[in-house]
């Protein structure tokens, strides 16, 4: 009895201890940061905001649009309209995908994209949190509900990363990880051939520009591992189908597809 008692004080007591140092470090990061960044919101530049609030306040963050149904169940795609049936959209029935499923958090409109720009090209990696945050309170719960092998990010090809200095996909994937305490495997996959970028191009021009562009490169092949490919932005989903592609022929079983945001496609208004 005495045991379970004093084993009890140690744990309450463990979990004040680190409550009482995680704070304080928190906010002396957060001073810190403050000397080279003020606290303001980095959207709008009216808001006060934190560094682990990834600079985005409130009311910048309350316009952040959550993928809510109906939604395609094969891609994600969300529809207007009540749709009570599942469904599948004109674009997946049209495509040959290698994945389960693909989801995302947030819809990617104006507000979502530039943050996502600004991150990947301009390197304001303090909007990293803000993204993680968005990425991880959607996928954590729902990947809880399976058990999975692997987290695998898109990869870059590497003059483009060496360019970039970082993956937006590896970064995010790593925090998703620790969350969801699912491990990061980023050496599964590499990017083969340099790829225009994606923005401007069709739906059978961005299939066509990923054809081949990902092998397999793991020290042995796949048995039937579950894998949570990871990205960014889902358009019409090549990048990520071609991801799966090359995950399946090296003996992959379930993939799923997880990005922060999803785009629109053509005549679907956000």
């Amino acid at each position: 009895m005495a045991r379970r008692a004093g084993g009890a004080r140690r744990d309450i007591g463990g979990s004040i201890m680190t409550a009482a140092i995680s704070f304080p470090w928190r906010t002396a990061l957060d001073a810190a940061l403050n000397l080279f960044y003020p606290p303001v919101c980095r959207i709008c530049g009216e808001e006060r905001a934190a560094a682990a609030e990834g600079y985005v306040g409130p009311a910048c963050r309350g316009g952040v649009k959550l993928v809510t149904a109906p939604f395609c169940q094969r891609c994600g795609l969300p529809f207007e309209g009540a749709i009570s049936q599942p469904f599948q959209c004109a674009n997946c029935q049209e495509m040959t995908l290698y994945f389960r499923s693909a989801r995302s958090a947030v819809v990617a409109d104006a507000l979502m994209l530039d943050v996502i720009h600004r991150y990947k090209y301009n390197r304001s990696l303090w909007f990293e949190p803000f993204l993680a945050g968005l990425l991880i309170d959607s996928v954590a719960p729902a990947l809880a509900a399976e058990t999975w092998d692997f987290i695998v990010p898109v990869p870059l090809f590497p003059v483009k990363k060496r360019e970039r200095e970082f993956n937006q996909a590896q970064r995010l994937a790593a925090r998703l990880g620790r969350a969801a305490k699912i491990p990061v495997n980023a050496g599964l996959l590499r990017r083969v051939k340099p790829t225009m970028t994606q923005t401007r191009l069709t739906r059978q021009q961005r299939a066509d520009n990923v054809h081949g562009a990902f092998a397999f490169c793991g020290r042995k092949k796949l048995a039937g591992e579950k894998i949570v490919l990871l990205d960014d932005v889902l358009t019409t989903g090549a990048t990520t189908n071609a991801c799966a592609a090359a995950l399946r022929k090296a003996g992959a079983g379930d993939i799923c597809v997880w990005t922060v945001a999803r785009a629109a496609l053509g005549g679907i208004k956000y």
